[in-house]
C-alpha cells in the first residue's frame, strides 16, 4: 500500500478500500435456501462503513443507501465477496460504492450479485457532523466514479428538496 498523504491535502482512494468475505450459513437463508436480502444489505452497510471510517478516521453513520437490485440469488454454503471504495467526499459526507459478487465453491463460478452506493457522515463524540479529508483521485476509473457520484449526490439532494 502506498504511503499516507497529509490529510489536509486529502487521502487516496486506495488508502480506504475494503474487501470483506462472508459465507452463507443456514441462519442467513430463507425457506428456498438462498440468502435473505437483508443479510446482504447488512454486509453492504458494514463494508461501506469500514471504508468510510478508514477514509475519515472518524466514527460514521449511514445517511442513505441508493437503489439496490439483486441480480442473482446466493445459495447456502456459497461465499459472498464485497469490495468497497470511496467515490466522492463532500465536507462531512462520503459516498462509498460496494460491489457484491458470489462464488459457488463447488464449481468455482463467480458472478455479480448486487451493487450499492451508500452515503456516510463522519461524527464527533457529540454526534455532530465533522469535516473529512478531501479525496485524491489518481486513476481515470476513480475520476469517472467520482463524476458519477456527484450526479447521484445532486439527485439525492433534489429528492430531499435541497
Amino acid at each position: 500500500m502506498s504511503a499516507s498523504v497529509d490529510s489536509s491535502k486529502g487521502r487516496r482512494v486506495s488508502e480506504s478500500k475494503t474487501t470483506m468475505t462472508e459465507m452463507v450459513l443456514p441462519q442467513h437463508t430463507n425457506a428456498l435456501g438462498s440468502v435473505f436480502g437483508g443479510v446482504i444489505m447488512s454486509w453492504i452497510d458494514i463494508c461501506g462503513a469500514i471504508t468510510a471510517q478508514r477514509h475519515s478516521r472518524l466514527p460514521v453513520v449511514t445517511a442513505s443507501i441508493d437503489y439496490l437490485q439483486f441480480v442473482k440469488p446466493v445459495m447456502i454454503g456459497w461465499t459472498v465477496n464485497l469490495k468497497a471504495s470511496i467515490n466522492y467526499v463532500g465536507q462531512t459526507s462520503m459516498e462509498v460504492g460496494v460491489r457484491i459478487d458470489a462464488e459457488n465453491p463447488r464449481t468455482g463460478e463467480t458472478f455479480h450479485t448486487a451493487s450499492a452506493y451508500l452515503s456516510f457522515v463522519a461524527l464527533d463524540e457529540k454526534r455532530n457532523p465533522l469535516p473529512v479529508a478531501p479525496l485524491i483521485l489518481e486513476t481515470e476509473d476513480e475520476k469517472r466514479r467520482n463524476a458519477d457520484a456527484k450526479k447521484r449526490r445532486e439527485a439525492r439532494l433534489r429528492l430531499r428538496g435541497r
